[in-house]
C-alpha cells in the first residue's frame, strides 16, 4: 500500500517574528511528519530572517515566488495549513505583506486550514478578514485590536472552523499540538504530547537541592553552544526567555566550522560566532553561565569539542553555573564527569545512557522537570524549555526578573 504523501505547511516569517512563536509550530508538525516550508516574507529578497531577540533563521524559500506561483484556487491548495507567528513588529510586517496576503485568501478561500499566534491574528488575519464571524484569541495586549465582527475569547487556544488561535510564547506547544490534532488527529497530537512531556498549567517550579547563589560580576555573560542536530525549540526559547531578561549576554556559539547549523528538525539557525571565536574572546575569564541545549546529534558533537569540554571543566572546578537540557544531560555533562554527585532531570529515554531515570538519586529527583543541585541545572526535555529558561533567569537574575519575564510570555 503506497503511503499518503506528507501534509504540506507554510510558515511564514519575517523581521521581528517572535522565535519561540515561530520555532515551536515548526519543530512539532516535522515531529508529526509534516513537511514544512519556512518562507521569508521580508521585501528585501533574502533567506536570512532577524526575529526578535537577535535570533537569525535562515528561510527555505520565499513568499513572494509562492505567491506568483498561486495563479488559480487549485493552486492555492497546495498547503494543508499556513501558519503565522506573532511578535512585535513581526505580526504587522505579516499584516503588511501583500504577497503573503494574497496566499492566505486563496489558501482559506479553498477552505484549507489557517492559524496565527498571538499578535498575528488581530495584525493580519483579522485585518484581512478572514476571522469575520469567528471566535479568536490573541496576545491581551492585542485584543483590543479585534475588529467587532471578531468574537474574542479569552482562552489558551480557539479553534472556530478552519482557523485556529493562541495566545502568545507561553501557548506555542498547545497551538502547535492542536495544528497536529487538526492534520493527524487527537492520537498523533497526545503521543508527541508524552514524547516531549509538555505541560498545558502555566508557570513553574523548580526541584532544588544543595542550594547556592549564583554569583557573578556585572552583567552575567551566557555561553549557548549549538551545532548540527541541536534540538531548535530548546536553543531557541533558551535564547529567547534569557534575552528578553535585559540583563545577560546571550552568546550563541557554533561548534561547527561555521555560523549557520542545521538543528534537529530542520530548522537553520545563525549562530553569533563559532565556539572557536567565543572560547578566544573569552581568554582566561569564565562565563557566568554556560547552557547547553540537547538534541541527540547536536549532543553527540558538543560532547566532542574539546574546546567546549575544556570550558566546562573550567566552569565547574571554579563552581560556576552550567546546565544541560535534554540529550546533552546524558550525552555531555556526564560522560565527562561533570555530574558527579549530582540530582539531574533526565527524559525517560535517557536513562539507557547511563543517568537514573527521571533524574531519582536517593529518591529525590523522582520525575522532576528542573533540577537545580548547586550550581547545575538540568532539565528533562524540550517540552520543559521553558520552565528551564525561566528558573535558569531566576538564578541568575532574580526572582523578580524571572516573574517578569514569565509574565511576558504569558507564562
Amino acid at each position: 500500500m503506497a503511503s499518503r504523501p506528507a501534509k504540506k505547511v507554510l510558515v511564514p516569517i519575517v523581521a521581528g517574528t517572535e522565535p519561540v512563536e515561530a520555532t515551536v509550530p515548526i519543530d512539532v508538525l516535522r515531529r508529526a511528519g509534516a513537511h514544512v516550508t519556512v518562507a521569508s516574507a521580508d521585501g528585501f529578497g533574502g533567506l536570512v530572517v532577524e526575529a526578535m531577540y537577535g535570533v537569525r533563521i535562515v528561510a527555505d524559500a520565499l513568499v513572494a515566488p509562492a505567491a506568483a506561483d498561486d495563479v488559480d484556487d487549485s493552486a492555492a491548495a497546495r498547503f494543508d495549513l499556513i501558519v503565522l507567528p506573532g511578535g512585535v513588529p513581526g505580526a504587522a510586517n505579516l499584516g503588511g505583506c501583500a504577497a503573503l496576503e494574497a496566499v492566505v485568501r486563496r489558501h482559506a478561500a479553498t477552505g484549507g486550514l489557517y492559524s496565527a499566534i498571538c499578535a498575528a491574528p488581530p495584525l493580519a488575519l483579522a485585518s484581512w478578514g478572514l476571522l469575520d464571524g469567528r471566535k479568536a484569541t490573541a496576545h491581551p495586549l492585542f485584543v483590543d485590536k479585534f475588529p467587532p465582527e471578531v468574537a474574542a475569547v479569552d482562552a489558551s487556544v480557539v479553534v472556530d472552523g478552519s482557523a485556529v488561535t493562541s495566545r502568545g510564547p507561553a501557548t506555542s506547544s498547545e497551538f502547535a499540538l492542536a495544528l497536529v490534532e487538526q492534520l493527524y488527529g487527537k492520537g498523533k497530537a497526545e503521543q508527541i504530547a508524552e514524547e516531549m512531556l509538555v505541560k498545558y498549567e502555566a508557570g513553574y517550579t523548580i526541584d532544588e537541592v544543595n542550594s547556592v547563589q549564583w554569583k557573578c560580576n556585572g552583567t552575567p555573560k551566557v555561553l549557548v553552544p549549538v551545532a548540527n542536530g541541536t534540538e531548535e525549540m530548546e536553543l531557541i526559547t533558551i535564547v529567547d526567555v534569557l534575552r528578553r531578561a535585559e540583563a545577560a549576554d546571550v552568546v550563541v556559539a557554533s561548534a561547527e566550522d561555521a555560523a549557520e547549523v542545521v538543528a534537529r528538525h530542520g530548522m537553520r539557525i545563525v549562530a553569533d560566532t563559532t565556539l572557536d571565536e567565543a572560547a578566544a574572546a573569552a581568554g582566561q575569564t569564565s562565563f557566568d553561565l554556560i547552557i547547553l541545549p540537547g538534541g541527540t546529534p547536536g549532543a553527540k558533537t558538543m560532547s566532542s569539542n574539546e574546546k567546549l569540554v575544556a570550558l566546562l571543566k573550567k566552569q565547574a572546578a571554579a563552581s560556576k553555573p552550567y546546565g544541560a537540557i535534554g540529550a546533552a544531560t546524558a550525552h555531555v555533562l556526564e560522560p565527562h564527569g561533570l555530574l558527579e554527585g549530582k540530582k539531574a532531570a533526565v527524559h525517560p529515554s535517557m536513562a539507557a545512557a547511563g543517568l537514573p531515570k527521571d533524574g531519582a538519586g536517593e529518591g529525590e529527583g523522582e520525575g522532576s522537570r528542573v533540577v537545580v543541585d548547586g550550581n547545575v541545572i538540568t532539565g528533562s526535555s524540550a517540552g520543559t524549555a521553558m520552565e528551564f529558561a525561566v528558573a535558569a533567569v531566576e538564578k541568575l537574575l532574580g526572582r523578580d526578573v524571572a516573574q517578569r519575564v514569565a509574565e511576558g510570555l504569558l507564562f
